[in-house]
């Protein structure tokens, strides 16, 4: 609830923010859905004193309770982190630095992207499924026991893996179900306790298993023999959203089944991938047209966002674009259409935060990725999609080195998909100091040049209006005066009709 106040002391607005119940959960079942007994242990075992409890905006409705449990059993002090600076599946841990936390304990879903500044602790939630309804559409997926199929699924249904697995056994012996894992650390479904990262784990895998072994979005598994990825499909549990798009856009030559526990119906996925590839390949040639660039910071928690910000500025800057770094949060609408200059935005984030659609934005949005595509000769398109922006580092299994500016003083160029015009691909030098790029065509000794002015500033200039004028020691200096009192409806000094 939210009250406003006129100056007399009347209550002026009364505003209620009616949560209700729906969504609570049970008092009987909060031991058992959030795990307090682990995560007491979590925290007495490593003696946090100051712990901070994230809740995604669909569990806010159980964080007073919860949190009172935990503080009668451990004696820490608790904060409840309530609104994430960005997405609600990564972990804030700047929120939970301001507060002096030593830790964090995140509830909900989680993208289980790698973070590196405070141990950690996930509590995904155990939510109910009806295993045998779920069983029952694999098997009318699937009526060939041969079939050789990846089981993945929501966080939130991790607890249930086991027990699913033990039904489809052993009619189908193909089926490869996904473990949990963040930088080689189990998620196990008894507290999802992760501290630190079990250095060499990966390569162990790798140097075992060779090109078997899949380790995508917190996931890890293992193809069976003689079978690449593409051979496989893919069973998803959990309802349809970011974390199933992500996938499909990822592994988009996999045919993919799904369930949903909360229908409690199977379908199969019908999304024309294709489709949705070509409309991602359109805002790469919007990105190729752009000449000045959006770094937006969608993420102050995911390991490595400061290195691929300093790749895609340099990337950016070797194709002859400028690039502005924006830091705001949540991204909408309104906040993005205050900077008109901007040809199109890059959004760093979470792999399942990074697929924004922008088609609302007066701008597109495009992932690093896409990026790379628009900027990066030696990257190519070839209708496979990289949504972590951890495989576009070096070291990654996606990064591509871009190559050096030819240094001969002259430019490529080749043709827009969308506007028709001839485009600078790759600048004669990149180590310019002034604001404008230009397009060269020479023939024997005589050359055309048309001047291109690419800057902010440029078009700031251009706008009939540009903002107040400061007149430095123009303005008379005067004293503040009292303003108005009241409500802007009735204000104090109005007659009241």
């Amino acid at each position: 609830m939210t009250s406003g106040f006129s100056t007399d002391g009347s209550l002026a607005i009364h505003h209620r923010l009616d949560v209700g119940t729906v969504g609570k959960t049970p008092t009987e079942r909060l031991e058992e859905f959030y795990q307090i007994k682990e995560t007491r242990d979590f925290i007495n075992n490593n003696n946090f004193h100051l712990v901070a409890l994230q809740f995604p905006d669909n569990l806010l409705v159980d964080s007073l309770p919860v949190a009172s449990k935990l503080e009668n059993g451990t004696g820490a002090k608790l904060y409840i982190l309530g609104d994430t600076s960005y997405g609600s599946c990564c972990v804030d841990e700047v929120a939970a630095e301001h507060a002096g936390a030593q830790c964090v304990v995140h509830y909900g879903s989680a993208c289980l992207s790698p973070s590196r500044r405070l141990p950690l602790m996930y509590v995904f939630g155990k939510k109910t499924i009806d295993l045998q309804k779920c069983a029952a559409a694999f098997r009318q997926f699937y009526p060939d026991h041969k079939s050789h199929v990846v089981i993945l699924y929501d966080v939130t249904y991790s607890h249930v893996i086991d027990d699913f697995l033990i039904l489809l056994q052993p009619q189908y012996e193909n089926v490869v179900a996904s473990t949990l894992h963040v930088d080689g650390v189990l998620c196990k479904s008894q507290g999802q306790i992760l501290r630190q990262n079990e250095d060499g784990y990966i390569d162990n895998q790798k140097g075992l298993y060779g090109d078997r072994f899949v380790n995508k979005f917190g996931r890890q598994f293992v193809l069976n023999e003689g079978c690449s990825i593409d051979h496989h499909s893919m069973f998803f549990i959990g309802k349809e959203g970011a974390t199933l798009t992500n996938f499909m856009m990822t592994w988009n030559k996999c045919s993919f089944c799904s369930f949903d526990p909360e229908t409690g119906a199977g379908r199969v996925e019908t999304v024309n991938v294709n489709k949705a590839l070509m409309k991602r390949y359109y805002l790469v040639e919007r990105a190729k047209d752009a000449a000045v660039v959006g770094i937006l910071v969608g993420t102050l928690g995911v390991a490595n966002y400061l290195a691929i910000i300093e790749q895609l500025k340099e990337l950016i800057r070797q194709a002859g674009k400028k690039s502005y770094m924006f830091a705001m949060g949540k991204l909408n609408v309104p906040k993005l259409a205050n900077f008109l200059e901007i040809d199109v935005y890059v959004l760093v984030a979470c792999p399942e935060n990074s697929l924004l659609d922008s088609s609302d934005f007066y701008r597109p949005v495009v992932t690093p990725f896409e990026m790379e595509l628009a900027c990066n000769r030696s990257r190519k398109w070839t209708g496979g999609f990289v949504t972590d922006f951890q495989d576009l580092l070096p070291g990654g299994c996606s990064y591509m080195e871009c190559p050096e500016a030819n240094g001969e003083g002259e430019e490529e160029v080749d043709m827009s998909l969308i506007t028709g015009a001839t485009r600078p691909t790759r600048p004669s030098s990149v180590d310019q100091a002034d604001t404008t790029s230009h397009l060269s065509l020479v023939h024997e000794n005589r050359s055309i040049i048309v001047a291109q002015t690419h800057t902010a500033g440029s078009f700031l200039l251009s706008r009939s209006w540009q903002g107040l004028e400061p007149k430095l020691g123009e303005t008379a200096v005067t004293k503040a005066v009292e303003g108005r009192r009241g409500i802007a409806i009735a204000y104090e000094e109005e007659q009241k009709s």
